[in-house]
């Protein structure tokens, strides 16, 4: 449970619903205002792009975690 590889994919999920949100924003239009600013969309199309890559990134982490771990190196003849 507490292998790096976990870690990454929560990460990476978390990444990906933040860019689902973001992108539904953009797809429903729906209007932010924080106290008297309006926030524009094009503000939730960065967030779409560097939280979509950031999940991607993470994922693929992730499954290079995963992934068995070789030795390049090649064994010695014995002397």
């Amino acid at each position: 449970m507490n292998s790096p590889s976990c870690g990454l994919r929560v990460a990476s999920v978390v990444f990906g619903l933040m860019c689902l949100g973001q992108l539904l924003r953009i797809i429903l239009r729906i209007q932010i205002h924080v106290g008297d600013c309006y926030v524009h969309r094009w503000v939730s199309a960065i967030a779409v792009v560097i939280t979509g890559l950031l999940c991607a990134w993470l994922w693929r982490l992730a499954s290079k975690a995963d992934q068995p771990k070789t030795d390049a190196t090649p064994a010695k003849p014995a002397a």
